[in-house]
C-alpha cells in the first residue's frame, strides 16, 4: 500500500476503491478534528466525500460507533451502494 501525508500527518492507504484518494482534496477536508483518530474512512456519494474517524479496537477511546471493527457494518448501512470508499491508517 502507499503512504500519503496530509496536514503534517502520515497515513497508510489501507483501502482505495477505484483509486479515489485525492490528497489535495483531503488536505482541504481533513481538519485537526481527525488528529486523535487512528483511521479516517471516506466515501464518495454524488461526487462529495464524507469523512468519519475511527479508533483501533485496542484504543481506550473506542466506542461501538467509532471502533474500526464495525466499519463493514457502517459501509453496509450508511454508504450508497457501490460508493467509492477509502481508509487511511495513521502511521505512528
Amino acid at each position: 500500500m502507499k503512504n500519503i501525508e496530509i496536514n503534517g500527518i502520515k497515513y497508510e492507504v489501507v483501502r482505495d476503491d477505484n483509486n479515489c484518494v485525492n490528497r489535495e482534496e483531503l488536505a482541504e477536508k481533513i481538519t485537526d478534528y481527525f488528529d486523535s483518530y487512528d483511521y479516517i474512512f471516506g466515501d464518495y456519494s454524488y461526487d462529495k466525500v464524507r469523512l468519519k474517524g475511527y479508533y483501533d479496537s485496542k484504543n481506550k477511546k473506542a466506542k461501538e460507533i467509532n471502533d474500526i471493527k464495525n466499519l463493514d457494518d457502517y459501509i453496509k448501512n450508511y454508504c450508497s451502494f457501490g460508493a467509492r470508499v477509502f481508509l487511511l491508517k495513521k502511521i505512528k
